[in-house]
C-alpha cells in the first residue's frame, strides 16, 4: 500500500507555515500516544504514521527536499532518477552528461525540461514550435515569516536546489536567494524570479516561484485567504450556551457569546478583526481536560447514568 501524503496524514494544506505543521503533529501525536490509547493497536499504528509523515516535512531542511523530491518526481514521470541517484533521489547525482548523439537521452531531457524530442534546440515533428526556444522547468519554494515581518515587509533568505548548465553536463546546485516582500503580504501570495530556476541543456532558464506562508500563530491556521482561529469551549458551554472569553489576534479580548446547541467546527465570522484589517472566523472546538476535579468527574457519572 502506497504511503498517504504526510500533509494530509498531519491534516494541513501544502501552504501551511513550518510552524502550523509542528503545532498540527504535536495535537496528532498526542491524540494517539500510547499512553492514552493502550492497547489500542490501530491508534499506535496512526501514531507511528503520525511519527513518519512529521518526519518527512517536519523541519524546514526536510520539508524542503520532500518537496523538491516531489516536484522532481513529477518531472521525471514518478520514474525516480533516470540519471543514476539512489534511492529514487533526483538530486543523488551531483551531474549528468548529455553531449552523447541518442536520439532516447534528447527526447528525455526534452520532456524533463519543458519539450517534447529536440535536436539542435527545436522540437521535432511540429514545424509551428520550431521558433520557440525550450525552457527549463519551474521550482517552486515556499517562505516562512511572522504576522510582524508580513505586516513591515523586508528581505528574507531562503534556500532551494536546481539544475544548472556547466559544459555538456548539468549539475545539481545548493542555491540561497533573498525575496525582497513588500508591507502588507498575503498569506499564499506568489512571487516569480525570472531566470532562477532549472536550466535548459539547450534552452532558456525556468523561473523561481516563491510562495509567501505567514505563520498565524498558534490556533490559529489560514483557509481560503481567510484567518481561522479555533476557540476551545467546554461541552456543557456549547450544549447549553453561555460566554467565553477569547483573544483575538490584534491583542484585543473579550467575551464571546455562544448560542446553545452550538455543534463543534460552527463558525462565527468578525469583519475585520483578522490580520491586517482581513477577516477572522472564529471556529468552535471541543476544549481537552487533561486531568478532571472530582466533582467534574461525579457530574460527569450523572451525566451518564442519564443517558447523556
Amino acid at each position: 500500500m502506497a504511503e498517504r501524503d504526510p500533509y494530509s496524514v498531519l491534516g494541513v494544506g501544502k501552504g501551511a507555515s513550518d510552524a502550523e505543521i509542528k503545532r498540527s503533529f504535536r495535537k496528532k501525536a498526542r491524540q494517539f500516544h500510547p499512553d492514552r490509547n493502550p492497547g489500542d493497536a490501530a491508534a499506535e499504528a496512526k501514531f507511528k504514521e503520525v511519527q513518519a509523515a512529521y518526519d518527512k516535512i517536519g523541519t524546514a531542511e526536510s520539508r524542503r527536499e520532500f518537496d523538491q523530491k516531489q516536484q522532481m518526481s513529477n518531472m521525471f514521470g514518478g520514474g525516480g532518477n533516470p540519471f543514476g541517484g539512489r534511492g529514487g533521489n533526483p538530486f543523488g547525482g551531483s551531474q549528468f552528461n548529455f553531449s552523447g548523439s541518442g536520439g532516447g537521452m534528447e527526447d528525455m531531457l526534452g520532456q524533463m525540461f519543458g519539450g517534447g524530442g529536440m535536436r539542435g534546440g527545436a522540437r521535432q515533428r511540429n514545424p509551428a514550435a520550431q521558433e520557440r526556444r525550450p525552457k527549463g522547468a519551474d521550482i517552486n519554494v515556499g517562505i516562512d515569516i511572522t504576522m510582524d515581518e508580513a505586516k513591515k515587509g523586508g528581505k528574507f533568505p531562503f534556500t532551494f536546489k536546481r539544475f544548472r548548465k556547466n559544459g555538456n553536463e548539468m549539475e545539481t546546485k545548493t542555491i540561497t536567494l533573498k525575496i525582497n516582500v513588500a508591507a502588507g503580504a498575503s498569506h499564499g501570495q506568489v512571487k516569480r524570479l525570472k531566470e532562477q530556476g532549472h536550466d535548459h541543456p539547450q534552452g532558456d532558464t525556468g523561473d523561481v516561484l516563491v510562495t509567501i506562508r505567514i505563520d498565524a500563530g498558534e490556533g490559529t491556521y489560514w483557509e481560503d485567504g481567510v484567518l481561522v482561529q479555533e476557540v476551545s469551549t467546554p461541552y456543557s458551554t456549547l450544549v447549553l450556551g453561555g460566554k467565553i472569553k477569547v483573544k483575538l489576534p490584534s491583542g484585543k479580548s473579550g467575551n464571546l457569546s455562544v448560542a446553545a446547541n452550538t455543534q463543534i467546527g460552527d463558525r462565527r465570522r468578525m469583519a475585520g478583526a483578522g490580520f491586517d484589517g482581513g477577516d477572522l472566523d472564529l471556529e468552535f472546538v471541543l476544549q481537552e481536560n487533561e486531568q478532571l476535579t472530582k466533582q467534574q468527574l461525579k457530574a460527569l457519572k450523572l451525566l451518564q447514568e442519564s443517558g447523556l
